[in-house]
Parts: C-alpha cells; sequence; structure tokens
C-alpha cells in the first residue's frame, strides 16, 4: 500500500514552465528522496501528490487512483511545523483522528502509540512553545502518521534544525518509518541526508524541472554516513547535481 506513480506531469503558473514531464514512482513501502536546485519544484510535485494542487498536464496516482482533488492518504510534514499553538502536544496528535470522527476512545489509544513512538512520553500535556525544534518536528511526525496515510510527504523537514539535531532526528525519523512501512516521499537539498535516508534519490534538472537521474542507494542500514559505499554515491550525486546548480544559477543572473 503506498504506490505513488507521476506520468508525464508538468505544471504551468501564468504561463511559466516549472515542472515539464516529470517520471518516477515511489514503491511501496519505499524512502525516495528529492534533491535539485532550489526553484526546480520539489515542493510543487509534493503539492501535487497531496492533491494541494493539480497538474497542467499529465496524472498522479496512489495505488491505482488518480488524484484530482485533496488526497486524505497522503501524510504531510512541514519545515515550518505548523503545529497548532493552542493545543497540546497529544491534542496536536489527535486532530487527524478528530477530524476523520473516529471516537475519542480510540484518538487516545492512537495518540498515546504515536508519543511513545517518537520518544515524547512525559511531554504529552506541553504546548508547542515549550518544546524543541526537534521535538516539535517529532510531534509533526507523529501528527502525520496518526492518520494512517498510505504515504508520508516531508518538505525538509529538518531544514530549519541544528546539525546535531538534524542528524538525531534523521535516524529517528528511519527508526519511526521502518517500523510504520509507510512510504516516504522526502525534499531536501542535503546530499548527505538523502544519501543516509533513501532507498533512491531522484535528481531534477534547473527548472524547468524535470527527471534528470535515478540512483539507487543499496547500502544496509544503519548507514555509516562517511563509508566507502555513502561516499561513491554522494560523489555521484554531487557530479550530476553540480550542473544543474550552476544552470539555476545562471537562469538567476539572467532575471538581474
Amino acid at each position: 500500500m503506498g504506490r505513488l506513480i507521476l506520468k508525464n506531469v508538468s505544471r504551468r503558473f501564468n504561463g511559466f514552465l516549472a515542472l515539464n514531464k516529470v517520471n518516477f514512482e515511489v514503491e511501496n513501502g519505499e524512502f525516495v528522496c528529492l534533491l535539485g536546485p532550489s526553484g526546480c519544484g520539489k515542493t510543487t510535485i509534493l503539492r501535487l501528490a497531496a492533491g494541494l494542487d493539480l497538474p497542467s498536464d499529465g496524472e498522479i496516482f496512489l495505488d491505482g487512483k488518480k488524484i484530482i482533488g485533496v488526497n486524505k492518504e497522503c501524510g504531510f510534514v512541514f519545515q515550518e511545523y505548523a503545529l497548532f499553538p493552542w493545543r497540546t502536544v497529544k491534542e496536536n496528535i489527535e486532530f487527524g483522528p478528530e477530524v476523520k470522527g473516529i471516537p475519542r476512545e480510540e484518538w487516545e489509544v492512537i495518540s498515546k502509540y504515536y508519543i511513545d513512538l517518537v520518544g515524547l512520553t512525559g511531554f504529552e500535556n506541553h504546548y508547542p512553545h515549550e518544546l524543541s525544534g526537534g521535538m516539535k518536528q517529532r510531534v509533526g511526525i507523529a501528527r502525520a502518521y496518526a492518520n494512517k496515510p498510505k504515504l508520508l510527504l516531508m518538505d525538509e523537514p529538518f531544514g530549519a534544525l541544528d546539525a546535531q539535531t538534524r542528524n538525531l532526528m534523521q535516524g529517528e525519523l528511519l527508526r519511526i518509518w521502518e517500523t510504520e512501512h509507510v512510504s516516504a516521499l522526502f525534499v531536501t537539498h542535503s546530499v548527505d541526508e538523502a544519501v543516509y535516508l533513501a532507498d533512491r534519490v531522484v535528481v531534477m534538472s534547473a527548472r524547468p524541472g524535470t527527471i534528470k537521474e535515478l540512483f539507487n542507494v543499496d547500502i544496509l542500514r544503519p548507514r555509516i554516513r562517511t563509508g566507502l559505499e555513502a561516499n561513491k554515491i554522494r560523489d555521484a550525486i554531487l557530479r550530476s547535481l553540480g550542473t544543474e546548480i550552476t544552470r539555476a544559477a545562471i537562469h538567476i543572473d539572467d532575471k538581474d
């Protein structure tokens, strides 16, 4: 459950071509990272997969069902946390089950399970302003999983964290993902992060964004960040990405 397919997906905004004939898949239970220069359409792909936007051309399917509106089978984790400040940790996690009309006694079971899973036991009644950045993102991950999604979409969820917390949260995310077996599509600007997390890395071109290259990361977990295999894949991705970053910079210079 959770197979995402993009077929010839393009997206235009007021005549501006942001995505051009994007084709790739996220297989059941797979962890895929999207990498590419700024402005190449990575976040646009997440929004299309979530049904928050629709393609100008092409089709997107989740488990064979065409996405034509808000996709309730997706969970979304944002970089900026997006927690309700007036709700406690527990109440934020319970929001999805509550909206779905699940009985209260079931929300409480669900929230307790995910609070324990993400390591926030003892912080159930804390408000977001009382939490660190890493703890807030744990709440965001728990809230996304509490909806029982088929696909988890993540838009640079650790981008605002310091390096040590970011590394810790990457390990925690993998632990949770391996427990829940939910397909994941993760946007990042970090090659190191992509190589550490992903089963496959999708490198996008400078705008209009399309798929430039796919890299399989066939390294057993837990991975050694500086291991020989990781370094080889990292170098190959950097070479692929480097030309696109240069192209993106030229586009910016041309506009100035």
